[in-house]
């Protein structure tokens, strides 16, 4: 009786350290992932300045839009969380968005290898944004899924797991990331 009461007690430990161990296993994913999602956004804010100056250069005039961007790169930097994060990048993709319009109006900008270059790394960039906010949901996704299915949210509670928030763009038409090439040619 003592043997199977044993076993019985063994098999609940190893279960528990299992369940434990995968859910520690998910928060870390969780946290690298969002790292990733970090470093592709530092590197677009690193980037928008020097876009801006380009466009600058050829349509000064146009401030309101290229003020526009600046602050709107302001907020996202200093945005914390995924959903603050994404609200303030929804708004960044829009400003963007001005900004690629503006240069639109204007050939002798579109002609300009730098800017062709700045745009063509930003449309690389806004291509692993993308990349990593999948992996991050799809990991937050699983993370979720284990803290909430029994027995594992019996685990999860006793050792204060969390769900995280997904990182979500607001609507359909920000899913797309900002048009940023533009044809050489005259139209």
């Amino acid at each position: 009786m003592g043997l199977i009461l044993l076993v019985v007690l063994l098999a609940l430990v190893v279960i528990v350290v299992s369940i434990y161990n995968a859910l520690v296993r998910l928060r870390v994913q969780c946290d690298n992932a969002w790292a990733d999602i970090d470093v592709q956004l530092k590197r677009r804010y690193d980037l928008i300045p020097n876009v801006v100056e380009t466009v600058k250069g050829y349509a000064a005039h146009e401030k309101t839009t290229l003020e526009n961007v600046i602050k709107a790169r302001s907020t996202a930097m200093s945005a914390q969380g995924p959903a603050a994060k994404a609200e303030a990048e929804n708004i960044l993709t829009g400003a963007l968005r001005q900004l690629f319009a503006l240069a639109e109006a204007y050939p002798q900008l579109r002609a300009v290898e730098s800017f062709t270059q700045l745009q063509n790394t930003l449309g690389q960039i806004e291509e692993a944004i993308q990349n990593a906010r999948r992996y991050y949901n799809a990991v937050v996704r699983d993370l979720n899924t284990k803290i909430q299915m029994f027995p594992s949210n019996i685990i999860a509670s006793l050792f204060a797991f969390k769900t995280r928030e997904f990182f979500e763009l607001a609507d359909a038409a920000q899913r797309e990331a900002p048009k940023v090439s533009f044809e050489t040619g005259a139209r």
